[in-house]
């Protein structure tokens, strides 16, 4: 399919490019030490992933301890409660070991860091999902595990924190600034500039320097394939619409880019927050313009002085000031349509996901699943695919709190 001048059949051939662009964006906006650093991770990379014996492992790893393929599953209350005959449906990312699609790529970067003979990893973390999924690559392979995470994000997501800490990982809390994910992500760089020769930085996201926002749109790619695979099997067509959540934008790369070459409307869903206000909400694409931060040129939300801007969402996973450059290219291409939700909105489909189909959803994934509620009144007809990225036992306690039960 040609879209905007872009051949998608041989997209992933050329995007990025040698120096990790997806057109304008992207890059490798570091140290020059860090830039040699980042060139044999790259090198690494490239090497192993077209070895027989890396693609094997992993593929026994996905099988037999993630517990992949993960299901879809038809959503069949809730689209009856729609009224007009949209059928919704789930990629159960939240199914995958330890509840959320994250393992996909901290088992292919745990596996890279052996490879490449390195004795830690290193990571941030929002929601605690990633440091969770990395905790669990560090124990299954025997690495040490530093996991760096915001003071305020440490207090909504206690359960995952635990998590960590019984796997085996260093849970370090970063209190400056906001105490989110942005400032999780400026230690855990800090970190690294420190230790890059024993240890490697495993982004959590479509995010960083080259080549981390490939290696993990690559690794990630997995839930896309299954997916249209199943979908196709259940259904006997693609889906009309997938969507997906947004923040830095591994989850949605990963089911995006099983589709990017199809018929098919693609909807990236960010955080509105408390509203349009600048530091009430996360909706980088939306609000943001171009700009460079954490070694990548992607769309960021800015302050006066042209910084990164303080962000705001229910959800941890997702307040970040910034997105995937891969998302601002597709964004700029029009090939995947961004748009947003609100905190009121995501907690109603919060409840009803819950309630009406007994899967309770990571705060994160009832933005899409928000969405994709809106979406199908304005349909009238046909089916969407979300990606259901998680599981939400770590926002209970939390929703209970500021929430109440509904």
């Amino acid at each position: 399919m040609i879209y905007n001048n872009i051949d998608f059949d041989t997209y992933f051939k050329h995007y990025p490019d040698g120096e990790g662009y997806y057109g304008k964006y992207g890059g490798a906006y570091v140290s020059p030490e860090l830039k040699k650093a980042m060139a044999d991770i790259n090198e690494a990379y490239f090497t192993i992933c077209k070895s027989s014996k890396f693609i094997s492992e992993l593929r026994r790893i996905r099988k037999d301890f993630q517990g992949r393929p993960t299901p879809i599953s038809h959503l069949e209350r809730l689209s009856e409660s729609l009224g007009n005959g949209v059928q919704l449906y789930v990629k159960r990312e939240d199914l995958n070991h330890t509840g959320a699609h994250k393992l996909n790529h901290c088992m292919g970067e745990a596996l890279l860091a052996k490879f490449m003979g390195k004795k830690k990893v290193i990571a941030e973390t929002g929601a605690g999902q990633h440091g969770v999924a990395l905790a669990t690559a560090a124990a299954y392979f025997g690495l040490e595990c530093d996991i760096y995470m915001g003071a305020v994000d440490i207090k909504k997501q206690a359960p995952n924190v635990a998590r960590m800490k019984i796997l085996g990982a260093n849970v370090v809390e970063v209190t400056h600034g906001l105490a989110t994910l942005k400032e999780a992500v400026d230690a855990a760089f800090d970190a690294y500039i420190k230790e890059y020769k024993d240890a490697i930085y495993c982004i959590g996201s479509v995010l960083g320097p080259h080549p981390f926002p490939m290696m993990v749109r690559d690794f990630q790619s997995v839930i896309g394939v299954e997916a249209r695979e199943q979908f196709l099997q259940m259904t006997g067509e693609l889906p009309d619409a997938v969507v997906a959540c947004v923040g830095g934008g591994s989850n949605a790369m990963g089911i995006f880019s099983g589709f990017l070459n199809d018929p098919v409307d693609i909807y990236g869903v960010e955080p509105l927050g408390r509203g349009e206000k600048l530091g009430d909400h996360a909706a980088s694409l939306k609000y943001g313009t171009e700009g460079v931060m954490h070694g990548f040129n992607s769309i960021m939300l800015k302050d006066e002085n042209g910084e990164p801007a303080p962000v705001y969402s229910v959800a941890s996973g997702l307040d970040y000031p910034s997105s995937g450059p891969e998302h601002a290219f597709l964004h700029d291409l029009g090939r995947v349509k961004y748009d947003v939700v609100d905190d009121e909105e995501t907690i109603d489909a919060f409840f009803k996901l819950s309630r009406m189909e007994g899967i309770i959803p990571a705060i994160e994934s009832s933005h899409a699943v928000a969405y994709a509620m809106k979406l199908a009144k304005q349909m009238g007809k046909g089916s969407i695919l979300i990606n259901l990225s998680g599981r939400g036992d770590k926002d209970m306690d939390y929703v209970i709190e500021n929430f109440g039960i509904r």
